[in-house]
């Protein structure tokens, strides 16, 4: 196993997602790659497209896309409080197969099944309807902006001090070429004049 330049054993990442980007996901399942060949370890967080973008003059068709996400934040917080954050993840992982690789309806069906895929508490689909997790999924997603601003979405990655969006992939890195990756992005992150890195993108996302 290679370790990143200046890391110690198991470093943290903390790593901010809303379940309903596609980016995200493939970053996500990048990140898994990266702790198989780094020397760290991820703590999944909560995000919110629909918080970010609630009060933004944006096009309808993506603010009703983004707003059907918010059930699904209320759910994941639930997950947080009653099952602890190590339930984030597994429920993270069945909802985002079943929207993005399998394209199905978002909604309380594809929240049950992947409850019942994440092998957590059915009761948990209960929160879609409890709004009373909207103020801790908002100040989860704006521990997320505090690090970055607000000019940024999802994801967000947090390490050793630094925090940066992305990177956005198109696909998902395996093996040394995710640990290759990281190792460019937190080198370029540790500077905190540098600020970004754009090109525009081609090709369709590949989530295989």
């Amino acid at each position: 196993m290679t370790v990143s330049p200046g890391a110690t054993s198991k470093d943290v990442a903390d790593f901010w997602f809303d379940p309903m980007c596609p980016f995200a996901w493939i970053t996500s399942r990048w990140m898994l790659e990266v702790e198989q060949v780094r020397d760290i370890s991820v703590n999944w967080r909560v995000m919110s497209l629909y918080f970010l973008n609630k009060d933004r003059d944006l096009d309808p068709d993506y603010q009703k896309r983004v707003a059907r996400g918010l059930p699904i934040g209320r759910v994941l917080m639930a997950t947080q409080e009653k099952v602890g954050r190590e339930g984030l993840l597994p429920l993270y992982t069945a909802l985002g197969e079943r929207i993005h690789h399998e394209k199905q309806e978002v909604g309380r069906e594809l929240i049950e099944a992947s409850l019942a895929a994440a092998g957590l508490p059915a009761e948990l689909v209960e929160a879609v309807d409890d709004a009373s997790y909207d103020e801790p999924l908002r100040q989860s997603h704006q521990e997320a902006m505090d690090r970055v601003g607000d000019e940024v979405g999802t994801p967000t990655i947090a390490f050793n001090g630094s925090a940066f969006f992305g990177p956005v992939l198109t696909r998902i890195p395996r093996g040394e070429d995710a640990g290759k990756l990281w190792d460019g992005t937190i080198a370029v992150a540790d500077f905190p004049y540098f600020f970004e890195i754009k090109r525009t993108r081609t090709g369709e996302l590949d989530f295989s």
